[in-house]
């Protein structure tokens, strides 16, 4: 049965069942494409008969190479419905052409016959006339990525999705920034009739919409830039916790506020250098201060220095001692301000506690007991050697004082009493 709904070419006997010529003057005549390019003749048939095209919608339009089993007629679908479902919806393509064709297959033999072969290098020409180019990138390349590529949506779960109202497919929010900005356009329209006062009105309108758009996303530059949509969500608080950044003093919290206006003209990253840059800044002023200091010393090598500290702390945990010591030994003996009239003097460390007694009551200088004590001492010594004295005693020593030094040093065991 299937052999009967076949044609055969009259001339050369070849089937003709996809394609065939009809000749419109004689009866029963019908040539294959290559007899009638050929122009046969047979009978009463003539090559410059009329003819009639007869398409059985079954011949390739590709070639046998290339045909891929697509018939003309599947070639005629495929182009309508590129035509009514726009490129890329591959699955309404494919039920459009039939039910034999995958969306697979259906984009593959578009792109590979319509774009990537013959008849889309024809149209489609090598190099596209006013395309914008990035005149900074060496090869001539098209625009940079971060200016024609969308950010990747945030990284929340579903339940925060809802919470915010947030897209991410679109990367947009339910409640924009100024939701009613489309209505600046929603009822333009462009009329033939308008005069150059109403074009201007409405470009000053579209204006008006790209400044909203722009400050939209400023906006959530920002809120991703700074992460704010993790503090709104407290996720902030973990990250801070997993990691730990250098502790924040006072002073630069407080100037961190007072430059917050300028959060909007940088970048957090830039924020956080210019802290990070200022912290740095004060740590070398620290440093210069510390190395002058040391040079203000006659240091000029920093071994030197490190010894230079050990004495210094070694120095200042003494003093601390000694002081602390001073003020405890005060207030047991409840003489804590006994000593007000002498302790500023020189030569007061250099006095034992019973000394500073002393110096105190008789109204006499650490420094002048310190000289009147080695010089009765020496004279003591000289005695004792037998070589004999002509020490003589300042002017200041009357006999009082002499005597209550004297016998003060009797008693302390400093000199002999046969001496005294």
């Amino acid at each position: 049965m299937a052999e009967l709904g076949k044609k055969y070419c009259v001339y050369c006997l070849a089937e003709v069942s996809p394609l065939r010529f009809r000749c419109t003057e004689c009866a029963d005549i019908e040539l294959c494409p290559d007899c009638f390019s050929a122009g046969a003749e047979i009978g009463p048939h003539r090559r410059w008969h009329g003819y009639q095209l007869v398409d059985g919608g079954r011949f390739t339009l590709w070639g046998a190479e290339a045909e891929g089993g697509w018939s003309s007629r599947e070639e005629q679908l495929l182009l309508d419905a590129i035509e009514q479902f726009g490129f890329g919806n591959w699955e309404d393509m494919a039920a459009h052409v039939g039910a034999s064709r995958t969306p697979q297959e259906v984009m593959e033999h578009y792109v590979s016959m319509y774009i990537h072969g013959n008849l889309g290098k024809a149209c489609i020409p090598d190099t596209i006339p006013n395309r914008v180019t990035d005149h900074t990138c060496p090869s001539g390349g098209p625009l940079s990525p971060s200016l024609t590529t969308p950010l990747p949506p945030l990284d929340i779960s579903v339940a925060e999705q809802q919470q915010l109202g947030y897209m991410p497919l679109r990367d947009d929010y339910e409640i924009e920034y100024d939701q009613d900005a489309e209505t600046l356009i929603s009822g333009l329209s462009v009329n033939y009739d308008d005069d150059d006062v109403e074009i201007e009105l409405k470009r000053a309108h579209v204006d008006m919409y790209v400044r909203k758009l722009k400050e939209r996303q400023r906006r959530k530059n920002i809120a991703r830039d700074y992460n704010l949509v993790p503090a709104f969500l407290g996720k902030d608080k973990k990250d801070k916790e997993k990691a730990p950044k250098r502790k924040i003093t006072k002073e630069e919290k407080e100037l961190r506020l007072k430059l917050r206006p300028l959060y909007q003209f940088m970048s957090c990253k830039e924020f956080e250098d210019f802290f990070e840059n200022m912290h740095k800044e004060r740590i070398l002023r620290a440093k210069i201060r510390e190395l002058q200091r040391y040079r203000r010393n006659g240091i000029t090598k920093m071994e030197e220095s490190a010894e230079y500290e050990a004495a210094r702390h070694k120095r200042e945990k003494r003093k601390e001692n000694k002081n602390i010591a001073n003020s405890k030994r005060g207030k047991e003996d409840g003489k804590e301000g006994e000593f007000a009239a002498i302790e500023n003097l020189p030569g007061f460390e250099l006095l034992s506690d019973r000394e500073k007694v002393l110096c105190s009551s008789l109204n006499l200088s650490p420094a002048r007991y310190v000289t009147v004590k080695t010089i009765i001492i020496k004279d003591h010594l000289q005695k004792r050697q037998g070589i004999p004295s002509k020490s003589r005693l300042p002017s200041y020593l009357d006999k009082v004082l002499k005597k209550r030094i004297l016998n003060f040093l009797t008693e302390s065991g400093w000199i002999s009493r046969d001496a005294s």
